[in-house]
């Protein structure tokens, strides 16, 4: 069947979204990357720009770890000895000493018993909160929770849910107290950094009130925390949000490998209990190929690098930078969300402004994300710029000279 009136019908559909503004468009392509040198950052060719180099304010590696020597060779060693792919999932062909080793090292950075890897963070937060959402359970979330949260509450079959405003404690609150007697066991997720914002969740709060509810719900009150944009990025050594707010260590914690640590890949962390339970449980852990035991000897020598004292060092920098973009856009009168975390939101508040700005820089070669509605709520429409350690000084008064010169 050749499909035509459903192919017309999705068509119609992409043409919607151009036509409001909101389709995501046609993605950048890649083709070569320079490397730092002197008071200049990681510079990147892409496809039908020829020579013209771009640097990235839209990457996720806070800390500039995919591009770091010792990184890549840790991957090309294990890839040379093991071979490209893992050949099964875990269940099938077994694990590779990487991955658990890998496994091991996460859960003790995070001062947690046990860990699991994922494929990704976001197969890591669908498959740990839906196994432990039974029919008695009451899911509470943040109204801004990831999209990745928002589809596991959509598959999960709670026997309720609620949403409180954002980091609304009183919300909050009353949310648990109404699921009193009516749930035997309560979930409060939330992410840790808010990834559209750059804001982090009051974790102190949320634990202190999970924890004054606790002995009214038979089966606990779990707090579920994805810091994917926090782990290796936040805190004074990259603990992410627990460390920054000092709350005690959260039920279950969700990070990421393709972030702060530069490679590929989710985890999470919690007792023994827990992550057997969700090794037999977890859906896109047992029928999902893991990482490549490439990838995972990557990501453990990344996270050696960050729980060391060059980590510490690198955390620094990307703190110092990101202060000093927030000073001069201040100076320069764009509005943002101050915070110590490098992603660092241009709040335009305006559609086609937005994608306006986005295209001024990129004509002068810097790369941005606009997200405009229903990415983000009307009213708060915004280019999200996030700072690398790996960006120089001369890097972030280049991108502050060019934004002034927009708005003159």
């Amino acid at each position: 069947m050749p499909a035509d009136r459903l192919t017309r019908v999705l068509a119609d559909h992409v043409a919607s979204l151009e036509e409001a503004g909101t389709a995501k468009g046609a993605e950048t392509v890649v083709v070569g990357v320079r490397r730092a040198e002197r008071d200049r950052g990681p510079r990147f060719l892409l496809e039908g720009e020829g020579d013209k180099e771009f640097m990235r304010m839209n990457s996720n590696s806070y800390l500039g770890m995919g591009l770091r020597p010792e990184v890549i060779a840790a991957e090309e060693e294990a890839t040379a000895e093991f071979g490209a792919g893992p050949g099964a999932v875990r269940f099938i062909s077994g694990s590779y000493r990487a991955h658990l080793t890998l496994e091991d090292e996460l859960a003790r950075f995070h001062g947690r018993e046990a860990g699991m890897i994922f494929s990704s963070a976001y197969a890591a937060i669908v498959s740990t909160l839906t196994p432990l959402v039974s029919p008695e359970t009451v899911l509470v979330s943040d109204e801004l929770n990831h999209n990745c949260i928002i589809n596991a509450m959509r598959l999960a079959r709670p026997v309720g849910k609620a949403i409180y405003a954002h980091n609304d404690m009183a919300e909050l609150d009353a949310a648990l107290e109404e699921w009193k007697g009516k749930a035997k066991r309560a979930l409060v997720v939330t992410d840790g950094i808010f990834s559209m914002r750059g804001d982090h969740a009051p974790l102190d709060g949320v634990m202190e009130l999970c924890m004054r509810h606790d002995d009214a719900y038979e089966e606990n009150v779990v707090c579920v925390v994805d810091d994917s944009h926090g782990v290796g990025a936040f805190g004074r050594t990259g603990r992410g949000t627990e460390e920054y707010t000092g709350c005690p260590p959260v039920d279950v914690l969700v990070g990421t490998l393709g972030k702060a640590f530069g490679v590929n890949g989710g985890y999470v962390v919690a007792n023994h209990a827990t992550i057997r339970f969700l090794r037999e449980s977890s859906q896109m852990y047992i029928y999902s190929n893991p990482i490549t035991v490439g990838e995972a000897a990557a990501a453990l020598a990344s996270l050696r690098i960050v729980a060391s004292t060059e980590g510490e060092a690198l955390l620094d920098r990307v703190r110092a930078l990101t202060r000093r973009f927030e000073q001069g856009l201040a100076r320069i009168g764009i509005e943002t969300i101050p915070g110590e975390h490098p992603i660092v939101p241009l709040m335009i508040r305006d559609t086609h402004e937005t994608h306006a700005l986005v295209g001024h820089l990129y004509e002068n070669g810097i790369l941005v994300t606009g997200l405009a509605y229903p990415v983000v709520p009307k009213g708060d429409e915004e280019i999200r710029t996030q700072v690398n350690a790996d960006h120089t000084e001369a890097d972030i008064d280049r991108v502050l000279s060019i934004l002034e010169g927009y708005g003159r």
